[in-house]
């Protein structure tokens, strides 16, 4: 390693681990991404022992010392602002209402930190992993609930005034259960995006579909529970069940008119589509698909292809390619951007 070199660590805090990263002045990664127990229930004092653990494990493997981090980029798993954690989430109350960024930087000497939510870091992960990239980048991630972030040209994170921007989960959507009702959302709304496209959603309609009469020899009425049976659908679609198609065909043409919603307010030239379907080579390209179908439904031409030249896309969709260290590797580049 060169001698005096600068260095910037992405922490990304999960609510079972922390992943971070190391990256040079170049934005080079250096050494190995570093994994630890975050305790986040124990209190910030516990994870900020974690923290320092991580650290230390980061530099010592490349032969520096921890003063050799000029800048920390971090995300919370819950919402904030400047510094601030503003919902407990899963995290242990003494969280809330704390300035973990200060604290946090007090406790290191001083050394400056970015704080921001997961969903803006693993979209500001999406835009450093792609160097060519320099517009816009919007990042729709459907998993246990459906998550998002919004970067802007140059590669800085739309947070809002309060930092609580881009909640893409719930937008309104207008589609209603068989029974004219609009679904309850996790949030306590009812109507929501993440109401039809999440895993939790998932389960409820598996629920409501295998209970109708002509469902109920599928194989998937086995009497397990409904988390398996999400689980597993999945698979049932690959083998080409009818029931395991028409339910991820339905939640994502649902995506895809959110989707076009998202693009007529921010116009961001990119989607990316995140969470645990952008790992499953196959299936995925089905996925999208029918991601591209509701789009293709709801969006203006104009955000399909430019008026002017036929051959532009306006709106191009990419799977997320940054892996399990996409997080700490955006909030890493953040860092070396604002305190290089």
């Amino acid at each position: 390693m060169a001698e005096n070199a600068n260095y910037f660590a992405g922490l990304d805090i999960g609510g079972s681990t922390v992943k971070t990263v190391l990256v040079d002045e170049l934005g080079e990664v250096a050494g190995e991404m570093v994994e630890v127990r975050s305790h986040v229930k124990d209190g910030f004092n516990a994870t900020f022992g974690q923290l320092e653990s991580a650290l230390d494990q980061l530099t010592s493997a490349i032969g520096v010392g921890r003063e050799a981090v000029k800048g920390i980029g971090m995300d919370v798993p819950a919402p904030s602002c400047d510094g601030v954690i503003w919902g407990r989430a899963n995290l242990a109350e003494d969280w809330v209402g704390t300035n973990v960024r200060d604290r946090l930087s007090e406790r290191l000497g001083g050394t400056p930190i970015y704080m921001t939510n997961d969903g803006n870091a693993a979209a500001l992960g999406e835009y450093a992993v792609r160097r060519k990239h320099h517009g816009g980048l919007l990042l729709v991630s459907p998993g246990t609930g459906l998550g998002g972030g919004l970067v802007l040209p140059g590669g800085r994170a739309y947070e809002g005034a309060n930092g609580l921007a881009l909640e893409v989960g719930h937008i309104s959507v207008p589609h209603r259960e068989d029974d004219g009702e609009l679904p309850q959302c996790s949030c306590g709304l009812h109507g929501c995006l993440e109401a039809w496209v999440s895993l939790v959603a998932l389960r409820r309609r598996i629920g409501i579909e295998l209970a109708k009469d002509e469902n109920k020899g599928h194989p998937l009425n086995d009497g397990t529970s409904l988390e398996e049976k999400a689980f597993r659908l999945r698979d049932f679609a690959q083998e080409g069940d009818e029931l395991a198609i028409w339910l991820f065909r339905q939640q994502a043409q649902i995506l895809g008119h959110g989707i076009a919603d998202l693009v007529r307010v921010f116009d961001p030239g990119l989607v990316v589509l995140g969470g645990g379907l952008a790992e499953t080579e196959g299936f995925r390209d089905d996925y999208l698909g029918w991601v591209m179908e509701g789009f293709e439904e709801r969006a203006w031409p104009i955000y399909l292809q430019s008026p002017i030249d036929p051959e532009q896309k306006t709106t191009r969709f990419e799977w997320a390619i940054g892996g399990d260290s996409s997080a700490a590797l955006g909030v890493a580049f953040s860092a070396r951007e604002m305190f290089r």
